[in-house]
Order: C-alpha cells, then structure tokens, then sequence
C-alpha cells in the first residue's frame, strides 16, 4: 500500500512539475492523473496492485474535503463578495461535467456492444 501511495504522490508532484514548467494553465494534480491513466491504460497488471490503495482513499474521502471546508469558512468574506461569479462557475462546471460523462458513457457503450 505504501508503494502505491508513492506512486500516486509521484504522479501528481510530476503534472505539478509539469503544469509549473510550461506554464499550463491546467493544474497540476489533474495532468498527474492524466499521466496515471495513461500508465494504467499502458500496464493492467498495475491498476490491479492499486486497487486496494484506491478504495481506502475512496472510503476516506469525507476526510479530504475537511481542509477545504476549513478553507472556506477561513475567507468566508470573500466567498461573500464573490458570490456571483462563484455561482455561475459552480453551475457551469457542473453541467460541463454533466455533459462530458454523458459523452463519454455514450462512447463507451458504443464501443462495448461492437
């Protein structure tokens, strides 16, 4: 467990690496997954070994969200004067993310019955 929990720190310190060096305006844990799956779609026997570290952090996930929390009541006036343009962030990312794993099921049931 803790090999694989190396790995995924390793994965995110190099998108991070990555997103600072060129300057991308992507953050840097989100191209550390997107290499992760790159490597998980290469090698299937290592999606197999982090499976185990995957559903412990997925049982702890409540956890993760606690200094996020902490964080918003910490700048609470500024979630105050920025209230508008949070909202329509919030809406618009939501139904981005709607859309995108609608597209993307719709692709992969096509692609499992041909």
């Amino acid at each position: 467990m803790l090999v694989t929990i190396t790995l995924l720190l390793f994965y995110q310190l190099c998108g991070e690496l990555l997103a600072r060096y060129f300057e991308l305006p992507v953050p840097g844990p989100v191209i550390g997954m997107l290499l992760l799956l790159l490597t998980l779609l290469a090698r299937d026997a290592l999606a197999e070994t982090m499976e185990e570290t995957a559903e412990g952090l997925l049982k702890n996930l409540s956890l993760m969200f606690v200094p996020a929390g902490v964080g918003m009541i910490t700048h609470f006036e500024l979630l105050g004067e920025n209230w508008l343009a949070i909202s329509i962030a919030l809406v618009i990312s939501t139904i981005l993310g709607m859309v995108v794993t609608a597209l993307t099921m719709k692709l992969l049931m096509r692609s499992n019955r041909g």
